[in-house]
């Protein structure tokens, strides 16, 4: 399929190679096996495949969609090739992924109506929630946008002095309270310090406790709350952060999450160290909520902005 050519950058796309190896060489790995001996796609074949997506941590109801619509594809054409399997599956997958994510930004961009636009960060302690941040501030800076930042995870000391140490580094203004101060008033002073300083993008962290629910939802709710009082509209984007080398643990958290806030985007974490990648194509398809960013490594320029195609391309390369 010709969207296919649509790529990054060739050094991004090194990147987001090198980041998915362990995903797709276990994959290809398993599929090799799956369908060793066989020259036509038939129901072993088949049942095959969904071992292969579903220890590959794609998710069973996903893998089930993926499953009819290479079914569908087999009624239709009576004798389809083993070698045709890859291109299939790369076809379906990107169709699947096409049904959440309109996937073809490359670029770090916000929408030009919004100013300051204001993201709010959720996920658990421990996915690289902070890392995000500090990364997502590097590149808007880097867009020639005015960013600051919020500390509004004061559970934990830890937390805010991290995010201090992102915002030195990418030399950002950081609002912060003392450790145990109401997260409402950090996010609350963060949003009327970006409004005077004529910021582009504020960027609100959060704390990521899930022992209680109730709390979490609470707490979100009321940090909302507090933040429309400086920006009417705000957040404008409430940004989920997963770690993808948890595999099946990454859907408990999106369920948690998306339980007790209204999240309207995912980032997904450590890509490069796992070869659970197919956690990508559950997760959006299984919440129907977009990827927006992907981490395939520890530098400072391995966030990239999640294109479904590229994706695919080098899942399945």
């Amino acid at each position: 399929m010709s969207f296919f050519k649509k790529i990054f950058s060739s050094e991004k796309k090194e990147t987001l190679n090198k980041g998915l190896e362990k995903s797709n060489t276990s994959f290809f790995g398993k599929l090799s096996k799956a369908v060793a001996g066989k020259s036509k796609v038939d129901d072993e074949v088949l049942d095959n495949l969904e071992e292969v997506l579903v220890s590959s941590d794609v998710g069973v109801n996903t893998t089930l969609k993926v499953i009819e619509r290479i079914e569908a594809r087999v009624a239709k054409d009576k004798y389809l090739g083993t070698d045709e399997l890859n291109k299939i599956l790369r076809e379906e997958i990107a169709g699947l992924l096409s049904e959440t994510n309109s996937g073809e930004e490359t670029d770090f961009v916000i929408p030009s109506d919004k100013k300051p636009y204001v993201l709010m960060v959720v996920g658990v302690n421990g996915v690289g929630k902070t890392t995000t941040i500090g990364k997502l501030a590097y590149q808007f800076k880097k867009q020639g946008l005015k960013v600051v930042l919020g500390a509004a995870d004061t559970f934990r000391a830890a937390a805010i002095d991290q995010l201090q140490v992102w915002a030195d580094r990418v030399d950002v203004p950081m609002v912060r309270q003392d450790m145990g101060s109401d997260p409402a008033s950090v996010a609350f002073d963060a949003l009327q310090s970006g409004v005077n300083q004529n910021a582009d993008v504020i960027i609100i962290d959060t704390a990521g406790r899930l022992h209680n629910k109730v709390n979490l939802m609470n707490e979100l709710t009321k940090v909302k709350r507090v933040m429309q009082k400086v920006v009417g509209d705000a957040p404008h984007d409430v940004l989920l952060v997963l770690d993808g080398s948890t595999g099946q643990n990454a859907f408990e958290q999106a369920k948690q999450f998306t339980a007790a806030t209204e999240v309207t985007s995912l980032a997904v974490t450590k890509l490069d160290g796992t070869a659970k990648g197919g956690v990508v194509i559950g997760i959006s398809d299984q919440f129907q909520i977009p990827v927006k960013y992907i981490g395939v490594g520890e530098g400072i320029e391995d966030l990239q902005v999640f294109n479904k195609y590229e994706f695919v391309d080098s899942f399945f390369k």
